[in-house]
């Protein structure tokens, strides 16, 4: 009797650590997605027009949201789910920048992707 108790103790002790890491694994996963930038500064960095600020924001709220919604995604969707979403934020930035700030912002972008550990 006393071994199966100590039995049922061991395994809920390695339950409740594989639900705490999985659970930390999912925190740090959604924080990874999280594309959300301060504005100001990335219309500093592209030299943005009152016009372009307001549609490259537009834009960036969108390929947020896309982001965020592929953090969720099961492990098979998640990166076609991430690639889609950045096809569509480069397409729609280079509409809207010129061949310079689009250039820049590939840049910006490649590198938040890199430091974040998304482009594999």
């Amino acid at each position: 009797m006393k071994r199966l108790i100590l039995t049922v103790v061991a395994v809920l002790s390695l339950t409740a650590t594989f639900a705490k890491d999985e659970k930390a694994n999912n925190v740090n996963n959604a924080n990874a997605y999280d594309m959300s930038v301060n504005m100001n500064k990335l219309s500093d960095a592209l030299k943005l027009t009152i016009d372009q600020q307001e549609s490259v924001a537009d834009v960036h709220r969108t390929f947020c949201g896309e982001m965020l919604v592929a953090s969720q995604a099961n492990e098979e969707d998640r990166k076609a789910l991430m690639n889609k979403a950045i096809n569509k934020d480069l397409k729609y930035m280079h509409y809207l920048l010129n061949d310079k700030q689009y250039r820049t912002y590939v840049m910006l972008l490649n590198t938040t992707l890199n430091n974040r550990g998304l482009n594999n």
